[in-house]
């Protein structure tokens, strides 16, 4: 069976587009809406993102913990958010390769910004067998790609709450 090399989702939140992306930008923040990532650690302590930046994500399925080493592939303010995973490890991120790339775009629209995130699988030499079978023991028989689907689904989801909440009176 042939992999979906790529997932997407896509929710409007009531707040401006740069209000939005300085939190999604701020990887140290990313733990606060998605079901896996529990933070990150800037490689140079920067609190804004720039294209080239590097950190390490520090993530939790069940019992399993991993760090991720990841670089920014994209940082325009009120626009467009990227950063490609690079290395994986359990404590530290010593595993080199192509693993995937994350994107979030913002658009501004009536009501708020659509914000859309995008998850690729960057696994390209891996026979699509092999991806298969690794996706179904790590995520408990789902592919990447679903499996994915539903935490994008999730991290919007979360996003929309705290951002809308954060902006109401008395907040």
């Amino acid at each position: 069976m042939a992999r979906t090399l790529s997932v997407w989702d896509s929710i409007v939140i009531d707040a401006a587009p740069s209000t939005i992306y300085a939190q999604v930008s701020n990887p140290a923040l990313m733990g606060r809406w998605s079901p896996e990532n529990r933070g990150a650690t800037v490689r140079d302590g920067s609190e804004q993102a720039y294209v080239g930046m590097v950190f390490d994500g520090y993530n939790k399925r069940g019992p399993l913990r991993w760090t991720t080493r990841c670089t920014v592939t994209a940082a325009d303010p009120g626009e467009r958010f990227a950063f490609r995973v690079r290395a994986i490890g359990k404590r530290r991120p010593v595993l080199p390769g192509r693993i995937a790339t994350w994107e979030y775009r913002f658009e501004a629209v009536e009501g708020g910004t659509r914000v859309t995130e995008t998850w690729t699988d960057d696994r390209r030499s891996w026979p699509d067998v092999v991806a298969n079978a690794f996706d179904r023991m790590a995520t408990r028989g789902h592919t990447f790609a679903d499996f994915q689907r539903g935490n994008i689904r999730t991290t919007l989801g979360n996003l929309k709450l705290a951002m809308e909440t954060a902006a109401q009176p008395g907040n």
